[in-house]
């Protein structure tokens, strides 16, 4: 599904190397978790394989089903089928909540040469996902994010995600300022798309979320690669142990 070799990046503005050569290869249907200290390039990574600003590959590819990801604007890449759950879900005043989803489905739609949804379509599909996700048809009406909880801006995201069905999820500390409850939420509704077809890369500091989103794979970054890769177990001991163990073996 996607093929990060050799991943090198900086910052477009200063001379500071973050990406420092990552490699990574993520199967179709399956889950990969992604663990590491603070400033190790966690984000990073998810900013450039979604076409942000402000970062310069200086070497490497990334390719998602074959097609090369670097070389396409970032509305290509989400057409393409990658999906970015942002760590901070940002506020778009004026512009409603429905309003907003049905262009961004309708927009991709269109870019793959797809027909659009009527309204009547959208409307039966939105209600029953956001049933699942508990976001009540109020929060529906509302602006984007717009004076949402932190768990209902991370429910928002999910919903986003459960509507444009893309196959590469990234989901950057989607867990970070989560209640139990809040949590639990955000993680049924992501395991309510996993399927044979559909990859996740789920960042986190955390154990608890992957207690719920049960992860095939977990990578350990540092200082801006992969340092090291295994089983579900390898969360449990990062949790049990810190890094410091780990980056000792590196050293």
């Amino acid at each position: 599904m996607l093929e990060i070799s050799n991943l090198h990046v900086q910052l477009e503005e200063e001379d500071k190397k973050i990406l420092k050569g990552v490699n990574l290869f993520l199967e179709a249907g399956k889950v990969h978790a992604i663990m590491g200290p603070n400033g190790s390039g966690k984000s990073t990574l998810s900013y450039v394989l979604s076409g942000k600003d402000g970062y310069q590959v200086t070497d490497g590819s990334a390719h998602l089903e074959g097609k090369d990801l670097l070389d396409m604007k970032p509305e290509e890449r989400a057409a393409a089928g990658l999906f970015l759950a942002f760590q901070y879900p940002v506020e778009i005043p004026g512009v409603g909540n429905m309003t907003f989803l049905r262009t961004a489905v309708n927009s991709q739609r269109k870019l793959r040469g797809e027909s659009e949804m009527t309204a009547g379509e959208f409307l039966k599909e939105i209600r029953a996902k956001a049933k699942d996700l508990k976001i009540d048809a109020e929060m529906l009406k509302r602006p984007v994010n717009v004076g949402f909880s932190g768990g209902e801006k991370k429910r928002n995201e999910i919903l986003q995600m459960a509507m444009l069905e893309p196959k590469m999820c990234i989901l950057d500390e989607t867990d970070s300022g989560l209640d139990v409850d809040a949590m639990k939420l955000v993680a049924q509704g992501v395991n309510a798309l996993r399927d044979e077809k559909r990859t996740f890369l789920v960042i986190t500091h955390y154990q608890r979320l992957l207690d719920h989103i049960k992860p095939d794979l977990v990578h350990i970054m540092a200082n801006g690669s992969i340092i090291k890769t295994g089983g579900p177990e390898l969360a449990l001991e990062v949790e049990n142990n810190g890094y410091a163990e780990l980056l000792g073996e590196r050293a």
